[in-house]
């Protein structure tokens, strides 16, 4: 008995394995399956980890139009969210450009509108065009 169990398992195996097998090279030769590699090339191209600084300025400029023209009787929320951008444009211009800058450490008031300015001139200085 437990030799025809063996017999018919083996006997089955064998199909499934055949099938299998006459799928797997019905796909190699119709293209929607490969051969595997023991070493694939990487072929995508690196990605840079920052923008370009070209559209950084464009960002700034840009973002720098939109606080210009923020109606005065836009919501609070709308004039803080576009200079939080700027801010973070500011931030990403000053780190690719090597500027050093503080603008994410003082609160709001005074002090950030003056980091502000000071980021913005050393930014100008450094060949950025802002404005």
């Amino acid at each position: 008995m437990a030799a025809s169990l063996v017999y018919l398992g083996s006997i089955i195996g064998g199909v499934v394995a055949a099938v299998a097998a006459i799928g797997w090279s019905a796909r190699l030769v119709f293209g929607s399956a490969r051969l595997p590699a023991l070493r694939r090339r990487r072929t995508d191209p690196v990605t840079p980890q920052h923008r370009p600084i070209e559209v950084v300025a464009a960002d700034l400029r840009r973002l720098a139009r939109q606080l210009e023209r923020v109606p005065a009787g836009a919501p609070m929320a709308r004039r803080r969210g576009l200079q939080a951008a700027y801010d973070d444009v500011l931030v990403e211009a000053a780190l690719q450009l090597g500027v050093p800058q503080t603008l994410t450490a003082p609160p709001d008031g005074r002090s950030r509108d003056a980091e502000r300015l000071r980021l913005q001139a050393a930014l100008s200085a450094a060949g950025l065009v802002c404005d």
